[in-house]
């Protein structure tokens, strides 16, 4: 879709690059619908400012080769953290999504003071200098700090938190850790985080309408119209975890019960396995969930009609055993002219959330919308600066 002439800032040929991969100064210029000559303006700048480069030559049907652009990653970098009730996931990630450092320690999500057991993590990793942070390339200064839970937020900005899986009502964790670090927070439900990861860096650059679905510990859904991450009215789009799938099912972690999370989730395959004597879920466990998992996926898509599903989460792990009775429970129950969308499942490792997280942060500078609000504006300042050698 054309971006109104009015509209098109740096950030909108930075979206370009950053989800699209490199492009040619025509290609951003059909992308954004304006001219070649004010692109090329733009793009003046941002070489300037250092925050794009020329990256290869493509070959072209005639004339010199396309001069193919993109983000440099170094110009500044994110930290990404996963709340999970047992442990935190963090990833330092350059902007360009290179994963320069990882770390994993254990945490007590339901303990009083969790928020700030949470600073006392983070801090160090905001105060270590960028020349330490483990790998040869330079670095900018932390642009931000990105936080995915696994629950329902209110806004990224605020980042008021209400996870029954952590014991979290509420909580107003944006601003605690706001007042306590020294960069720009911004909090998220992390299965939205992913999906702002998969526009990012993921099979999300290729299309602009798309479902990503996890499935592990519990149930999920980030749900991407005409490229943006849709939240609902309050933040708690998404939580297809909790559709209901069995009224005579178990009571789920939210207080209801029947709920998909509560039957298929990895709690409920544990409870199955031992019920039956076993000591983990075996082929046919997996395949009664994964019959009850592709139900579910169907009727996202019969209302969605997105382009693409792409599944990630811990469970994918066991894919190979959730496959016999996802697939034919999913095309089975699929409109007609839904039948062929593509369902593509994802590799998995525990820095992926913790990426999902960061790029939170990372896609603030093409936030045009100003959906992050203050918490972006932050951000923008301070990418800014770190080009201009404002930041230490």
């Amino acid at each position: 879709m054309p971006v109104p002439r009015g509209d098109l800032t740096r950030s909108a040929v930075l979206a370009a690059l950053g989800t699209s991969g490199p492009l040619s100064r025509t290609d951003i210029a059909r992308t954004l619908g304006v001219s070649p000559a004010t692109v090329t303006q733009i793009v003046k700048d941002l070489l300037a400012r250092g925050l794009v480069a020329e990256v290869e030559h493509r070959p072209s049907r005639g004339g010199r080769p396309a001069v193919l652009l993109g983000l440099v990653g170094s110009a500044g970098r994110a930290l990404g953290a996963k709340v999970a009730a047992d442990h935190v996931a963090v990833v330092d990630v350059r902007l360009d999504g290179h994963v320069r450092q990882s770390w994993e320690w254990p945490f007590d999500a339901m303990a009083a003071d969790a928020p700030d057991r949470l600073v006392d993590l983070l801090r160090p990793l905001v105060e270590t200098p960028a020349d330490d942070a483990g790998d040869d390339a330079p670095a900018a200064p932390i642009l931000g700090i990105g936080i995915g839970v696994p629950g329902a937020v209110d806004d990224q900005e605020a980042g008021a938190v209400d996870a029954p899986t952590l014991g979290w009502r509420r909580l107003a964790l944006g601003a605690r850790l706001r007042a306590a670090l020294p960069a720009p927070v911004l909090v998220e439900n992390d299965v939205n985080a992913l999906a702002v990861a998969e526009r990012l860096y993921g099979r999300g650059r290729e299309h602009r309408n798309f479902l990503v679905v996890t499935i592990g510990r519990g149930v999920g859904a980030g749900l991407v119209v005409d490229g943006s991450v849709y939240r609902g009215a309050g933040g708690g789009a998404g939580e297809f975890g909790h559709f209901p799938v069995r009224p005579d099912g178990p009571q789920c972690s939210c207080g209801n019960t029947g709920c998909l999370e509560a039957a298929v989730g990895q709690e409920a395959l544990l409870r199955a396995a031992h019920d039956a004597g076993l000591d983990a879920p075996d082929a046919t466990i997996f395949a009664t969930a994964g019959e009850l998992f592709g139900r579910g996926v169907a009727g996202l898509i019969n209302v969605m009609d997105p382009e693409i599903v792409i599944v990630l989460g811990e469970g994918t792990r066991a894919w190979e055993h959730w496959r016999p009775g996802f697939e034919p429970s999913l095309r089975a129950h699929l409109m007609p002219s839904r039948r062929g969308v593509p369902v593509v499942v994802e590799s998995w490792d525990d820095t992926s959330w913790a990426l999902g997280a960061a790029a939170l942060v990372l896609a603030t500078p093409y936030d045009a919308a100003g959906a992050t609000g203050g918490q972006g504006e932050l951000v923008r300042a301070r990418l800014g600066g770190a080009l201009a050698g404002e930041l230490s």
